[in-house]
């Protein structure tokens, strides 16, 4: 099933947030501070308070916000370090919102906000999150209880006792920009039907969770604020924090009583939209030399950005899951939370757990290489299983066939030949290089409640309602798809609502791979329910015991076996408003509604196999294929499911190969722009080898797990394996990435 979300956007019919038009909306822009760290003395916005056009320029003396909370638990960050609306005393990294001008136009804005003039006190500034915890490092918060640390989770047991070989290496997971293609926007304006109550539009990953942060902030009771959220460009984990930004934009259109937009420029969210991963890992994996772990040791720094939020989860989900695939023994995971004068790190695709397989798969690559055994070998030795398994880290397994997928790839791959051309190529002393990167990875996905309605109309238009919010994984066809089959009704007509908060009750939105087995199991919950409402109405109806009802699709509930007795749902829908119809303690209407929680998360796994010519004369490497097993339990829709691993795979590839957000000592960011920061475009990737298996977990009726982050947790210790194996005859034993042509040269003259 094709999805039926694409064909409006292609068309440009469905509106993103800059696309509305509110009939005299002004125009926010707003000023953002030029220093890393540093005091503010004095605002000066008189000279652009007078300027063409302008309505008003606004401190966070002006406007009532409240700081956005401290993360909670299970990792707690202090209140100290919450993050103001705008920044009114001190600012912590460049780009960070200071005031905002509203005027007329956007160029007025513009103009106006060159204007207001700043005036600050530089203090010294720390972004390298390993000298934050240095004594004498620069502060950011004097009176946080513990410098800059903003959380640390406990060490464990040794387990490097009696180990015949231990590895060791120091890992970097290079902090990334999400870069959806949809900038940041909104528009808030006043709502026309309810006195003193508001509407905001605007791109997010969750409608619920936005409209409560901006209620927290600004004082609002929920009912007087509507968020929709139209189309989304893309969200990637960084559209589920609700931004100041947008906060700002509800105070404003309060504060005037009129409708107030904003767009964001590129540049502006390379800045400050939150960026991911940035963790240094230092790990030490023991084992014997015939091939089995016997424990893992990981001490592993996150840098939280300027504010941790909810940056000090992701360690959290690394230390959970650094098992990986693997039936480790004992593992000694400890991370330390730090803030920096940086952009704040959030949730970024896969959210810490991308994180645990790049540093659990280059460990067993390394071990492979000590003991001199082929890593597939390693990786056989050492799988998990039994199932469910409890790890020594808390995971709770549901179901896997991890030896089973790496056969697979294996043999897709044609492995054994890919050893033997990469023989060649050594002794010939080829100046392209094959490197062979493996990964097999576990995951976890889907977590908490979803709402699901269900509702046939008298017009046979079955209407649900999802408290999940799309933004590009498909909804509007999966849960289209559950209520057709359950309920035999034509596919067109299903309508879905989701991402408005007037629309929906509840909801947590889209997040860690769990639209389809918590609010797609919600959806089919309720359309069970209304399908047995349904056979209990038509066997009134036909004289008929309930277990004689069946469906016949595409014509309604009828008598088994007598297709020409189907009462459609439309007639269906007319009786069970029809007091006089409807058996006895019937409820009017065909609807219900449901709140479906997970008992646990699920764990989908595969295994990734890169292949890469690595030009040894010129670090330049280029991926020449890339062969894939992806299980993520039952599927719904096989095409959408393609479509989620080939996105992940890019962004995987990417990861390993181009993308870097870095940081001069100033705390500039030097790959701010797209000039300067690197992604893959489709002609440096190849034509993606990918196969599934299907393990179905018992955890949720589909037996689905996710698929959205997966690709993206496979691809990038793959390819990041393949490059070190290309040139591990040479010495080389690690490469930071990205591996850039520079890097990658640079390892090979060390080396």
């Amino acid at each position: 099933m094709r999805r039926v979300e694409d064909p409006p956007l292609l068309r440009g019919t469905r509106p993103y947030t800059d696309d509305l038009r509110e009939p005299g909306a002004l125009y926010a822009v707003f000023v953002r501070s030029g220093f890393a760290h540093a005091t503010i003395t004095s605002i000066d916005v008189s000279e652009a308070a007078s300027a063409p056009g302008v309505v008003g320029v606004y401190t966070a003396a002006d406007l009532e916000m409240q700081p956005q909370p401290p993360a909670g638990p299970p990792v707690a960050t202090p209140g100290e370090m919450r993050r103001p609306i705008l920044a009114s005393e001190r600012v912590r990294f460049i780009g960070e919102p200071v005031a905002v001008v509203v005027a007329e136009t956007r160029a007025q804005a513009v103009d106006a906000s060159e204007l207001v003039y700043v005036d600050y006190d530089a203090l010294d500034v720390v972004v390298d999150m390993e000298k934050a915890l240095e004594p004498g490092a620069p502060l950011l918060f004097e009176d946080a209880p513990n410098g800059n640390v903003a959380a640390q989770g406990p060490a464990g047991e040794d387990a490097l006792g009696d180990a015949q070989v231990i590895v060791s290496a120091r890992l970097v997971n290079q902090r990334l920009a999400a870069v959806p293609m949809e900038p940041g926007a909104g528009v808030a304006a006043p709502d026309p039907d309810t006195p003193g109550a508001f509407i905001l539009w605007t791109p997010s990953q969750g409608p619920h969770a936005y409209q409560s942060a901006v209620c927290e902030s600004l004082g609002l009771e929920k009912e007087q604020l509507r968020v929709v959220t139209p189309a989304t460009g893309g969200g990637f984990g960084a559209r589920i924090a609700c931004y100041p930004e947008t906060i700002t934009l509800v105070a404003l259109a309060r504060e005037l009583n009129r409708a107030v937009r904003y767009i964001e420029t590129r540049s502006e969210t390379m800045l400050a939209m939150q960026h991911g991963r940035a963790q240094v890992q230092r790990f030490d994996l023991a084992g014997t030399r015939e091939g089995k772990v016997t424990g893992l040791k990981a001490r592993v720094i996150a840098d939280c950005g300027a504010y941790p939020a909810d940056a000090s989860l992701m360690p959290m989900l690394t230390g959970l899951m650094s098992c990986g695939v693997y039936d480790i023994p004992k593992v000694d995971f400890q991370f330390t939370c730090v803030v920096t004068n940086t952009t704040p790190i959030g949730a970024y695709r896969g959210a810490g757990r991308p994180e645990a397989t790049a540093l659990i798969e280059r460990a067993i690559d390394m071990f492979a290489d000590e003991i001199g055994m082929d890593p597939a070998e390693v990786r056989r030795i050492n799988f998990i299983r039994d199932f469910p398994h409890q790890t020594v880290t808390g995971a709770n397994y549901d179901s896997g066939e991890y030896e089973a997928a790496l056969n697979r790839v294996l043999e897709t791959a044609g492995y054994q030949q890919l050893l033997d051309q990469q023989r060649e190529r050594r002794e010939n002393g080829s100046p392209l290089q094959l490197g062979i990167g493996l990964c097999s990875y576990v995951e976890w996905t889907g977590f908490g409640s979803e709402l699901g309605t269900c509702e046939v109309g008298e017009d046979g238009i079955v209407t649900v309602r999802s408290g999940a919010s799309a933004h590009g994984q498909g909804h509007e066809t999966a849960y289209a798809q559950l209520v057709s089959g359950t309920l035999g009704v034509p596919f067109e007509d299903v309508r879905v609502i989701q991402s408005d908060t007037a629309k929906v009750a509840r909801g947590m939105g889209t997040a860690g791979s769990r639209s389809l087995q918590v609010g797609g199991t919600a959806v089919l919950n309720a359309s069970n329910e209304v399908l047995e409402k349904g056979r209990r109405l038509a066997a009134h109806l036909l004289e008929a015991d309930v277990g004689d009802i069946a469906v016949f699709p595409g014509e309604g509930l009828g008598v088994t076996g007598a297709p020409g007795s189907a009462l459609s749902w439309a007639q269906l829908a007319a009786a069970a408003s029809d007091d006089g119809r409807r058996p006895d303690g019937m409820m009017p209407g065909l609807t219900a509604e449901n709140d479906f929680e997970t008992p646990d998360a699920t764990y989908p796994f595969g295994t990734h196999l890169a292949v890469v010519e690595v030009d040894v004369e010129t670090g330049s490497t280029k991926l020449i294929r890339h062969v894939t097993v992806d299980d993520a339990g039952t599927m719904l829709n096989p095409l959408m499911v393609e479509g989620q691993v080939h996105g992940g795979i890019a962004q995987g590839v990417a990861q390993a190969l181009y993308e870097e957000i870095a940081f001069d000592e100033d705390g500039n960011n030097v790959t701010g722009s797209l000039a300067s920061y690197a992604m893959p475009s489709a002609g440096d990737l190849p034509m993606y080898e990918t196969e599934r298996t299907q393990t179905p977990t018992p955890r949720n009726p589909l037996g689905a797990k996710g698929i959205g982050e997966a690709g993206a947790i496979g691809a990038t210790p793959a390819v990041w394996n393949a490059v070190v194996d290309a040139l591990s005859h040479l010495g080389v034993r690690n490469i930071d990435m990205p591996a850039t042509p520079q890097r990658v040269w640079e390892a090979i003259s060390a080396a």
